[in-house]
């Protein structure tokens, strides 16, 4: 290979994202230089996160920048090596560039392991979504067996790792998703005890209720929008909202106003908590030392919806937006 196919941001997106807003090159490939390597990506990581550093607003993460090359979390080969630190034949993890091949000076990368799992899993149930359902579940959300934890966008890349890992620890679970599939899988594979089509649904708070008859003690928040606030109706006293994301606010082009039934927080002694799960590294690496055993047992399913090609990643990801995967959504680059 001697040319490296590259996404580029095109313009910033104006409302829903569209093909329009990327644009794919091709760059001749260069050495790396004294201390740096050259890695052949095989998996990228396709999150929802990535729709706001398409916005030019300071956040936690800096904007991506038109005319760039976009990042995402990475898993790659070692193809040539000038660091010490790494070796050809290297399987690592980092954030690199929506590219068949990068340069990293090593800052930043982690080397994986080799294990019984597949590579892929690293992005995903052993990665980020995995490690984000892991603390909002029992560290924002302090989950107690028996208690009913709600998920919304139940069958994405967290929400199916969420339910499964509050099922282990003794909790009622219940969540939305897009289509009847999906409510079948989650029930089916994941052990949700009840969920509902929310896109079939004629009055949520009526459907959230029928499927949390009690009340809800932990929201699992990924949606936002009208599903937050029939989750906010039907909290029981003390719950607590993790507030992991609000993917239906994502694509907006003017900021909404906020649900109703915000008294409630106070008449409940309510808890709504955000986090961003690397501020947790702890308990990030307590989750994945359980999770390897727990996919080595059986006890843990995952799936995961793999797009084929760096130049197909733009529609993955908007599709991804539109909910149109099942678990992680992931992007095969290269085969190892």
């Amino acid at each position: 290979m001697t040319r490296n196919k590259q996404i580029r941001l095109a313009s910033r997106p104006s409302g829903w994202v569209t093909t329009d807003n990327f644009t794919v090159t091709e760059e001749s490939l260069t050495d790396p230089e004294d201390g740096e390597l050259l890695i052949k990506n095989i998996f990228m990581s396709v999150d929802p996160y990535m729709r706001g550093r398409m916005n030019d607003v300071k956040s936690y993460i800096p904007p991506f920048q038109v005319g760039e090359v976009l990042q995402a979390g990475m898993i790659g080969e070692v193809a040539v090596s000038r660091n010490k630190d790494y070796a050809e034949g290297d399987i690592v993890f980092g954030m690199l560039g929506w590219e068949t091949f990068s340069v990293s000076d090593g800052m930043g990368l982690s080397k994986i392991p080799k294990t019984s799992a597949p590579l892929s899993y690293h992005l995903g149930i052993l990665g980020m979504p995995g490690m984000t359902a892991y603390v909002g579940l029992h560290k924002i959300g302090r989950a107690k067996p028996g208690e009913t934890v709600f998920v919304s966008a139940a069958s994405g890349g967290v929400g199916s790792i969420v339910g499964q890992l509050a099922k282990l620890h003794g909790c009622r679970v219940a969540g939305c998703a897009s289509t009847d599939a999906k409510v079948a899988m989650l029930r089916d594979k994941f052990g949700y005890d009840a969920a509902f089509n929310y896109r079939n649904s004629t009055c949520l708070l009526t459907s959230l209720r029928e499927i949390c008859p009690d009340g809800i003690d932990i929201d699992f928040e990924n949606v936002g929008g009208e599903i937050f606030e029939a989750a906010l109706w039907s909290m029981r006293p003390n719950g607590r909202v993790v507030m992991c994301g609000m993917i239906s606010n994502y694509n907006d082009d003017e900021l909404q106003p906020g649900p109703r039934g915000m008294m409630s927080i106070i008449g409940k002694n309510l808890t709504i908590q955000g986090f961003i799960v690397t501020n947790y590294p702890e308990a990030s690496m307590e989750y994945v030392k359980k999770a390897s055993s727990w996919l080595e047992d059986g006890t843990l399913e995952y799936h995961e919806t793999i797009a084929e090609g760096i130049e197909n990643a733009p529609l993955a990801f908007i599709g991804m937006l539109k909910g149109n995967n099942i678990g992680k959504q992931i992007v095969r680059i290269a085969d190892i």
